[in-house]
């Protein structure tokens, strides 16, 4: 099969929808399928390139910097100072790339590729091109969403009266977005159902809930190696909790902090430590200098590689507070890992943590309770043994394999379906004639 991947948010982008098209597109190229990832350029330059790692084709886009968001990529810099008083980061020299007007680059190289289906991952500007190119050319569409609205707009640092309505329009392109495609999945349930809570059943187009999956022979339980420590400047011989992720205002990491505060005076030997980078570390810094904290709370900056399943494998516990998540890839490698999960009750993370069983969910911003969770966890030995191995059992489900193999599926049903469509449409028997036939 020849299979388009599109997205606008990708590797070496670090985020969830970037770590899962490069997943998706590694992983069906393994199985033998011929796969093209269409993406905006790092560079703003058109190309074509192989995967580093696995092979299978990448078109960057020409694109431009989009200076309001992150790059994710990049070390997010500290707010400048001016007469003594931090100016808030708003715009970064190392902006976000936006691919607008790309439908001819897109034109040429599907041209040339020749696809018989297209995985769209972003209802971004690339997607738009790559609807106008399917329908001009009759290619069947897969569409995944994989974001909230606030997934955007607490990153734009919105007033409260500005960004609900802007979230409800985002709703709908959103809805409209899965709309135009043949077949939709999101990652979990509650995600669909946040995202098309009353009309679903009227919904023209299916839309099944597919994990996003990991790959359980990367991340396993373990023991971290002992020169990971050193590198990353962690505790060896204290327990800590951990949070990998976007360190972004979306994220809610502050709830976490505020949380940790309170541990710190009753368990003096406990340590935090965050890996990532985003727009929100220089808040998180201040709070932890704030609180006398700065030598037990560690910031790793960003992660990637063989030494993230490490970091996981050293850890405590993993704590995560985002109330934006329709899945969490990050939590799925900690539940692997074997970590006991400290969560909030919010978006889709209830589908993975469940309390008393392989951790704690807390009610959103509710910092007692996530102290609560943090402090029991960290200090009893016997209940964190058995919420590990709950987490190993639950995370089961979610191997990649079985994910990739429900997708060949959605891809052979999708074409399968529309090769009958047209059968039925170009080839339908005259039957007026066969009656004639008959009558002679």
């Amino acid at each position: 099969m020849k299979i388009v991947i599109s997205s606008d948010i990708y590797y070496p982008m670090i985020n969830g929808v970037a770590a899962f098209s490069r997943n998706l597109a590694a992983g069906l190229h393994k199985r033998g399928h011929e796969v093209l990832v269409l993406t905006p350029s790092i560079t703003g330059k058109f190309g074509i390139e192989k995967d580093e790692e696995f092979g299978f084709k990448v078109a960057r886009l020409t694109s431009f910097k989009m200076p309001l968001y992150p790059d994710q990529i990049n070390k997010v810099p500290q707010a400048k100072e001016w007469l003594g008083i931090k100016i808030p980061q708003v715009v970064y020299k190392n902006g976000l790339h936006v691919s607008l007007g790309s439908y001819f680059e897109i034109r040429k190289t599907l041209d040339e590729f020749k696809p018989d289906i297209i995985h769209n991952q972003t209802p971004g500007p690339v997607a738009l091109s790559v609807f106008r190119y399917a329908k001009r050319h009759n290619i069947p569409l897969v569409s995944t969403d994989h974001a909230y609205p606030d997934n955007l707009t607490q990153q734009l640092k919105l007033p409260k009266i500005a960004k609900q309505p802007l979230n409800k329009i985002m709703n709908q392109y959103f809805i409209s977005f899965l709309r135009r495609s043949e077949y939709a999945t999101m990652p979990t349930e509650q995600a669909i159902s946040d995202l098309i809570p009353k009309n679903r059943k009227h919904f023209k187009v299916t839309v099944e809930a597919l994990s996003n999956g990991i790959d359980l022979s990367r991340f396993s339980a373990g023991k971290a190696k002992d020169e990971i420590y050193k590198k990353y400047n962690l505790p060896k011989n204290n327990p800590f909790a951990l949070y990998v992720g976007r360190v972004d205002p979306e994220k809610s990491i502050e709830v976490l902090m505020e949380a940790f505060t309170q541990v710190a005076d009753q368990v003096p030997e406990a340590h935090l430590v965050i890996v990532g980078d985003g727009t929100a570390k220089p808040k998180l810094e201040k709070m932890a200098i704030k609180a006398g904290l700065e030598n037990r709370v560690h910031f790793t900056g960003r992660v990637v590689g063989d030494d993230l399943p490490q970091i996981y494998r050293s850890a405590k516990l993993f704590a995560i507070t985002s109330k934006t998540e329709t899945q969490s890839i990050v939590l799925l490698e900690a539940m692997a890992t074997g970590l006991p999960c400290v969560a909030v009750r919010a978006g889709a993370i209830p589908e993975l943590v469940k309390s008393e069983e392989n951790g704690y969910l807390c009610e959103a911003d509710d910092v007692d309770a996530v102290a609560d969770g943090l402090k029991t966890i960290l200090t009893n030995a016997e209940k964190a043994k058995k919420m590990s191995a709950s987490s190993l059992e639950k995370v089961k489900k979610h191997d990649i394999n079985y994910t990739l193999t429900r997708i060949e599926e959605i891809y052979q049903a999708v074409l399968d379906a529309r090769a009958l469509r047209e059968s039925e449409e170009f080839a339908a028997p005259n039957y007026e004639e066969e009656e004639d036939e008959d009558e002679f």
